[in-house]
This record gives C-alpha cells, sequence and structure tokens, in this order.
C-alpha cells in the first residue's frame, strides 16, 4: 500500500511516525511538500520519499491532506487530475466537511474527516474520525490503526466535527494558556520561573495521570483536594465568582463556530 502525504509540517510529520510505527514502510510513503529543506530533512530522518502534488496524488492508494483549511481548496484542484477513483483521502484539515473535498475533487473516491489535536506529536493524541461514503471496512480498520500509534481515537458522525474541534482540536492551546496563567501567578507570588514552571508542568501531568488512571469523575477529585474552608476552597471560591465555567463554554463556543465558518 502506497501513502501519500500532502502537507509536511509538524502534524505532518507526527502522522509519518505514526504510519511507520504502525507498520507501513518507509519507501511506500511520500510526501508533497513545497520547502526543499523540509524534505530533506523528513527523507534524512524518516527514509522517505518525495514528488510533485500530482505524482503523489497518482502513487497513493491512500491520501493524507495535511493543509490548513484556507488551502484546502487549492491543493483538491492540484490533486484531482491525477488522483485515481479508488484511493481513500483522508483529510485533517479542521471545518471542512467530507461533501465540500468530494465536491472540490468531482469524484467518488472515498474520503475520512478526521480532527487530531497537538500531543499526537508525542504518541499522546485524541483523534475523531467520519467515515464517508464508500469507505471499505478495510479503510476505516487501517485508519483506526494507525491513528491508534498516536494515542486514542473515537469515531462520531460528521456533524460532531465542530464540537469536536471545541473540545479536543483546540483544547491542548486552554490547558497551556492555564499553564502560562499559573506560571506568571507563581511568579507573582514569589516564585522563580524555573520553579513556577517545574510546578505547574509537573502538577498538571501528574493531575492528568490521576485523572485517566484513577476511574474516579474529575468532580469527585476535585472533591477530594478541596478541604472546608482550607487554600483549594478559597481558590475555587475564586474561580466560581469569576464564572468560570461560562468563560469555559464561551471559548469553547466560539471555536465550535469558528469551525462551522471555515466549512
Amino acid at each position: 500500500m502506497n501513502i501519500g502525504v500532502i502537507g509536511a509540517g509538524v502534524m505532518g510529520e507526527a502522522l509519518i511516525s505514526a504510519l511507520i510505527t504502525s507498520g507501513v514502510r518507509p519507501a511506500d510513503i511520500t510526501i508533497s511538500e513545497k520547502r526543499q529543506e523540509r524534505v530533506d530533512e523528513l527523507h534524512n530522518r524518516y527514509g522517505i520519499s518525495s514528488a510533485a502534488i500530482e505524482e503523489c496524488a497518482l502513487r497513493s492508494d491512500v491520501l493524507l491532506l495535511v493543509v490548513k483549511p484556507q488551502d484546502m481548496a487549492t491543493a483538491l484542484s492540484e490533486i484531482k487530475v491525477s488522483l485515481r477513483p479508488e484511493t481513500l483521502v483522508i483529510s485533517f484539515a479542521a471545518g471542512k466537511r467530507i461533501d465540500f473535498i468530494s465536491a472540490a475533487l468531482g469524484t467518488a473516491n472515498p474520503v475520512i474527516r478526521v480532527m487530531p489535536n497537538t500531543p499526537t506529536l508525542v504518541g499522546e493524541g485524541m483523534a475523531a474520525i467520519s467515515i464517508g461514503d464508500g469507505v471499505t471496512p478495510a479503510q476505516a480498520t487501517f485508519v483506526r490503526e494507525f491513528l491508534g500509534a498516536t494515542g486514542k481515537t473515537v469515531e462520531v458522525g460528521e456533524e460532531l466535527q465542530d464540537a469536536v474541534t471545541a473540545v479536543s482540536g483546540s483544547g491542548p492551546a486552554y490547558f497551556f494558556l492555564f499553564v502560562e496563567s499559573m506560571i506568571k501567578a507563581g511568579m507573582e507570588l514569589g516564585l522563580t520561573e524555573e520553579i513556577a514552571t517545574t510546578l505547574t508542568v509537573q502538577t498538571m501531568i501528574g493531575s492528568a495521570k490521576l485523572l485517566a488512571t484513577s476511574q474516579k469523575s474529575p468532580t469527585t477529585l476535585r472533591e477530594n483536594v478541596t478541604s472546608p474552608n482550607g487554600t483549594t476552597a478559597a481558590a475555587i471560591a475564586s474561580f466560581n465568582s469569576a464564572d468560570i465555567a461560562k468563560t469555559v463554554r464561551e471559548a469553547m463556543t466560539a471555536a465550535r463556530n469558528r469551525s462551522q465558518e471555515l466549512a
């Protein structure tokens, strides 16, 4: 099976690594990337080949589109003349619907839409897949298995992909913003940046692991830390007075709405 990857940025490289981890031979992976220095870098690192976008599409049994949403229409117009009808097309672009991709291609190629996130880079990603018409069971299994090398996957109806984008696609940035704020607050309380960073990052790592392994709800874990009239209770009261739930809800709704606008 020949795999093509259009777009070899950070996410593209993470997917190349996942393909190889899942058992795809580097010799069977072809990338199309405009930056020659990036092509050389990935060739030296993984032993994969490269080709012009039309040739990459022609070679591929499976074609990964790892381009920005605003670049998707251009990429589709460049590959449609050389794309073989049985080739599985997998889109990793936020907001772009399966029917948009099919219409732009003007073909009946099977299409799967995926919303990944950046922890894919360290094998702890979260990917949601939506399967279009004409995708064979073998093709769907291949996608689930290779994405399994990037972290966890779930399957959702395409109408829920905008909500997925708001939760997990954009979610790492919410987490990083909160970490930034905790580090700054720790420094204002007298800690050095190095110590504030170490304390915050390890606290986040430990809390995430506890949440993932304890089989307890986040509500229960929060309550376990929060003694009545204690320090944590004072902090939680401050968050609640600022209506943190409303802030999070409004932020995620804004992300969902922007994903819909990108369709």
